[in-house]
């Protein structure tokens, strides 16, 4: 079973820098795709940016030049560096990625908890 912990969120003026973690743990050979999304209150969810495992990102147009995705394979952990925030990027932020299983090399994918970003004006 995998288990993937979010941190890093929390209220920021506008402005201001967060960066999320995403830690996966479990019976891991490897992580393929990962992704951020968010959903923020009464909207529906939005992707935020993807990476591959050769560190190529894409972003949503929304956060382009703002946010930097990245990944630490070693270690099994996604980052989403979020600067320049603004009141708009208010949301529930989740870390969603594909994970092989060490012993059955089966690709499952997960969800993460998610972990509230406020940005005040």
């Amino acid at each position: 079973q995998v288990q993937l912990v979010e941190s890093g969120g929390g209220l920021v003026q506008a402005g201001g820098s967060l960066k999320l973690s995403c830690a996966a743990s479990g019976s891991i050979l490897e992580l393929g795709l990962i992704h951020w999304y968010r959903q923020p209150p009464g909207n529906q969810r939005e992707l935020v940016a993807t990476i591959d495992r050769g560190g190529r990102a894409n972003y949503g147009d929304s956060v382009k030049g703002r946010f930097t995705i990245s990944r630490d394979n070693t270690k099994k952990t996604a980052y989403l560096q979020m600067n320049s925030l603004k009141p708009e990027d208010t949301a529930v932020y989740r870390c969603n990625l594909d994970a092989r299983d060490a012993t059955t090399m089966r690709l499952t994918n997960y969800w993460g908890q998610g972990t509230q970003v406020t940005v005040s004006s």
